[in-house]
């Protein structure tokens, strides 16, 4: 059965001079890959409270809510054509995180990366996240 409509999502990306934080993803998709803490945005929110809520439960830190960064759609088929998921994703900038980093939810880990381990794919990374690095970097 096929997603009756796109589900609304949201990345928190949350940088520091040289790093990033970022999450190991604990479930499907993108069970073992490493990308920007995020998940949906619930009905009621906006997409900064959702990257902030998104943000404090997968790593434990607090911050205040940036501009939007971009926004990214991503489709995912079976082998046999069907739709599995469609996401419509809005990157926000959650500024000045602070508090004790440790994974919680669906984040298997949770550590700052240095920018260059990102563009060296020294981790298995989710879709995108070097560019949204780059483009985060760039409104700095």
């Amino acid at each position: 059965m096929s997603p009756a409509a796109p589900v609304l999502g949201v990345l928190a990306v949350a940088l520091r001079p040289g790093e990033a934080l970022l999450v190991q993803r604990a479930n499907p998709p993108d069970q073992g890959l490493w990308g920007f803490p995020g998940g949906k945005v619930e009905p009621g929110e906006t997409v900064a409270e959702a990257a902030l809520r998104e943000l404090m439960e997968e790593t434990g830190l607090r911050a205040s809510a940036g501009p939007q960064l971009g926004s990214k759609e991503i489709l995912h088929h079976a082998p046999d054509g069907r739709l599995l998921y469609h996401f419509f994703l809005v990157a926000v900038a959650c500024e000045d995180a602070r508090g004790a980093l440790c994974a919680a939810d669906d984040a298997a880990a949770a550590r700052w990366v240095a920018d260059a381990d990102i563009h060296d794919g020294a981790l298995p990374l989710s879709e995108g996240v070097a560019d949204l690095l780059a483009a985060a970097r760039a409104r700095d």
